[in-house]
C-alpha cells in the first residue's frame, strides 16, 4: 500500500518523476494510476462475489482507458515519425493481450489473486512511463530544440 487519499486506499500515487513533460501524456498517466487505485481498493471491498463483481467493472474501465491512452499515445508518435513507433506499439500490444489474457482466466474460474494484478499493472505503467515513454519525450524535446517540431 503506498498510502491513502480521502480515506482511500492507494497502491500508487502520481509523483512528478513520472511526468515526460508532454501536457497531454502526462494528464493520461495520472489517469492509468487513478484506474490502477480504483482496481486496487475494488480488491478490498466485501465477500469475495462483491469483490469479483467490482474487480471486473474495474478491469473494463482500465482496459477502455489503456486502449484510449495507447491510441492516442501511438497516433502522437505517428505524426512525428517516432523512429521507435514500432517497438513502442509491440510492447502495448503485448500488455493489452496479457491483460486480457488475465481477465479472461479470471472470468473462467482461475485461481486468481486481484492484488497481484493490480501490482502487476502499477509495475508496468510506472516501469514503461519511466523507460519507453521517456525515450520519446527526449526525442520531442530534440526535435522542439532543433525547431523540427513547433511549440517551443
Amino acid at each position: 500500500m503506498k498510502g491513502e487519499e480521502g480515506g482511500e486506499l492507494l497502491i500508487v500515487e502520481w509523483e512528478d518523476k513520472y511526468a515526460v513533460g508532454i501536457p497531454l501524456i502526462d494528464g493520461q498517466h495520472k489517469e492509468l494510476i487513478e484506474h490502477t487505485n480504483k482496481l486496487y481498493q475494488g480488491c478490498m471491498v466485501g465477500d469475495e462475489e462483491a469483490k469479483k463483481a467490482y474487480f471486473m467493472k474495474a478491469v473494463k474501465s482500465v482496459v477502455d482507458y489503456v486502449n484510449y491512452h495507447f491510441s492516442a499515445e501511438e497516433k502522437m508518435l505517428e505524426n512525428i515519425k517516432y523512429p521507435g513507433l514500432a517497438e513502442h506499439k509491440k510492447q502495448h500490444e503485448s500488455f493489452v493481450k496479457k491483460l486480457l489474457d488475465d481477465v479472461k482466466g479470471y472470468e473462467e474460474g482461475w485461481k486468481f489473486a486481484p492484488n497481484s494484478f493490480v501490482r502487476f499493472l502499477r509495475d508496468w505503467i510506472l516501469s514503461h512511463i519511466a523507460m519507453e515513454d521517456t525515450k520519446y519525450a527526449r526525442y520531442i524535446q530534440d526535435l522542439k530544440k532543433n525547431g523540427r517540431l513547433g511549440g517551443r
